[in-house]
């Protein structure tokens, strides 16, 4: 049996407009771009990375920001919240900012006996901040938000589910631990410092989501290279459809969408955002996979200009 996982490796949602998407997650939020790539199954839409300063396992939330996107529509088979982390101390500093930039936010509540922030980006994809005295110093970047506020990484992600038995038996086969119960809200954790929880609400009449800008289009967990193969296999064994290993540059993968429709993802942490650009400019440029750089003039040619918001 494989080691225990950590938690989450990155996030990756699907956006409309790119450059309201930049300015949103690096203005707004703070967080650094750490890699401007394409999709690599569809190189004519941007694929942008943000997270810490060097784009750390755990920290990163990704994009497919599809100019003609039409909304999604957030419901059961998907992740229906993705949580942030946040110091005890900074509630009122994110309840200020959000406000001051318009943000579509609720006024915080308490979960679990954590303070909670919930917003909206400008697609609608459902967001979270979570304020915790336990949130590590990190790694933040330089950028607008200062570093005893900034956004640490990922608390957690809320799956909704028709069905949640399966799916928390393939989280405790993960890792994960049933840790405590909210009514229709049960909450698994594993033993990493970022992105260690996973929430699944159990709702049978609830309608199934539907891809679109607004909706996160998969969720990846963080494993080591030398394991990955046995995670495959423990896919196999629970009747599930993994793909075989697929080499993404900067980490491999290997996806399955679970019996309750979300799709998951098993990331490997190495080698990581600076496997191809200095740590000090990430992001600065496109960066495309050795594969695609012959097609580097004709990919640029189709991309909409990123910073022109």
């Amino acid at each position: 049996m494989p080691s225990a996982i950590p938690g989450i490796h990155h996030v990756t949602a699907i956006a409309s407009d790119p450059g309201r998407n930049h300015d949103f997650y690096t203005r707004t939020l703070g967080l650094r771009m750490v890699k401007r790539s394409v999709n690599q199954d569809d190189v004519s839409v941007y694929h942008l990375f943000y997270g810490d300063r060097g784009g750390s396992p755990g920290t990163s939330m990704t994009f497919f920001p599809y100019t003609d996107a039409r909304p999604g529509r957030v419901g059961a088979g998907q992740v229906s919240m993705t949580q942030f982390l946040v110091p005890e101390g900074s509630v009122d500093y994110w309840v200020d900012r959000l406000a001051d930039e318009g943000v579509d936010a609720d006024e915080p509540v308490e979960r679990f006996g954590d303070t909670v922030i919930p917003f909206r980006d400008p697609d609608g994809l459902p967001l979270e901040l979570v304020a915790r005295a336990d949130a590590p110093d990190g790694d933040p970047p330089e950028g607008p938000v200062p570093a005893e506020h900034a956004v640490r990484g990922f608390f957690g992600v809320a799956l909704t589910l028709q069905t949640a038995e399966p799916t928390a038996g393939l989280l405790e086969e993960m890792g994960f631990d049933a840790v405590e119960g909210e009514g229709d809200r049960q909450r698994f954790r594993a033993d990493g410092d970022l992105g260690y929880v996973v929430d699944l609400l159990e709702e049978p009449q609830a309608p199934r989501g539907q891809p679109g800008a607004g909706t996160v289009h998969h969720v990846a967990f963080q494993v080591t290279e030398e394991e990955q193969a046995e995670w495959r296999e423990v896919l196999l064994d629970r009747g599930l459809r993994p793909t075989e290993i697929i080499d993404r540059k900067w980490f491999k993968s290997v996806y399955a969408r679970t019996s309750g429709g979300v799709l998951f993802e098993f990331a490997t942490k190495s080698p990581g955002y600076t496997v191809d650009e200095d740590l000090e400019s990430l992001g600065e440029r496109l960066v495309l996979p050795e594969w695609l750089e012959d097609r580097r003039d004709e990919i640029e040619a189709g991309l909409p200009d990123l910073d022109a918001n």
